[in-house]
């Protein structure tokens, strides 16, 4: 199992525990990223709406990237995920407009060609059969008992035709890895909604009113950790949690996993070597949660 790894601005900057979990799970399941370090941003709404050429024409390099090594792109971002979706879907409908897009990617020595890589998203990887056996099999640390509550934000699900889950408007795929792990997943109405994220910037207020329902809602149907497969929904969920409960009067006090963090406390990995002490809202309630790590005394390295 050996995959072109696009790994986002933010799993390289604000989220690194995202990137250090992400090797460390695919380490323990014996699959192989060769990390894309050429590729660049996917545009994530910024260039987007300055130019759809410049983003599309970028994102077009990073799959002529993936086709040169002859692996599909699996990205660790939803986010970056929907973005580069958009971007394939518009230049492979439009061979005119895909000439454009090898015209300027001429210059720097790439050509995209389409159809011949997919872009998933690492949560499709670890769902195709050969990873599903070999997690079943390496589940060391079942996690029993931690009622998990998935948070699958938009740009994973929407537009619902570019979504790489069967369901997009009531997906279940986080929901099955988490019972691999031995989790009991929990079912809330915010967990296909928007974290708020998107809007920060702009009216921080609406944003954190949207992470606040999110959180709350987890709270109030009995979830003891919140688990997305987006970085920029973790930030809003566990970096702004505390203007969020400041905003709302209220107190979540959730601790919010990025999802192999939460596959990697299966394999047995300890909460350090994935990155989780660099959350804002402390998980050591989980650990309570979890009891003693069989697998603590064998090392990792």
């Amino acid at each position: 199992m050996k995959f072109a790894l696009f790994t986002g601005c933010v799993a390289k900057g604000a989220t690194r525990e995202l990137m250090m979990s992400t090797i460390k799970v695919a380490e323990g399941l014996g699959i192989e990223f060769v990390e894309m370090k050429s590729a660049a941003c996917c545009g994530a709404g910024v260039t987007q709406e300055k130019s759809a050429l410049l983003t599309d024409t970028v994102n077009a390099r990073s799959f002529a990237i993936a086709e040169e090594q002859g692996l599909d792109l699996i990205t660790i971002c939803s986010t970056c995920q929907g973005n580069l979706k958009k971007s394939e879907h518009k230049i492979d409908c439009d061979e005119e407009y895909k000439d454009k897009v090898n015209h300027v990617l001429r210059d720097g020595g790439h050509q995209y060609e389409g159809g011949r890589i997919q872009i998933q998203h690492f949560a499709n990887v670890l769902l195709t059969d050969e990873a599903k056996k070999r997690l079943k099999e390496k589940v060391v640390r079942p996690l029993t008992g931690l009622k998990t509550a998935a948070f699958y934000g938009c740009y994973i699900l929407r537009p619902s035709e570019l979504s790489p889950f069967a369901d997009p408007d009531d997906p279940h795929e986080l929901e099955e890895i988490f019972e691999i792990c031995g989790a009991t997943p929990i079912d809330y109405e915010s967990r296909t909604k928007c974290c708020g994220f998107p809007i920060i910037m702009m009216n921080k207020k609406a944003s954190l009113d949207m992470a606040g329902n999110a959180l709350v809602d987890a709270v109030d149907s009995g979830a003891d950790v919140v688990v997305t497969g987006c970085p920029l929904c973790h930030l809003n969920l566990d970096s702004y949690q505390p203007e969020a409960e400041a905003l709302r009067k209220r107190n979540a006090n959730i601790p919010v996993l990025h999802l192999p963090q939460l596959v990697g406390l299966a394999l047995g990995y300890t909460p350090r070597e994935l990155g989780m002490d660099s959350h804002i809202v402390n998980t050591h309630t989980l650990e309570k949660i979890l009891g003693p790590n069989p697998a603590a005394k064998s090392s990792h390295h």
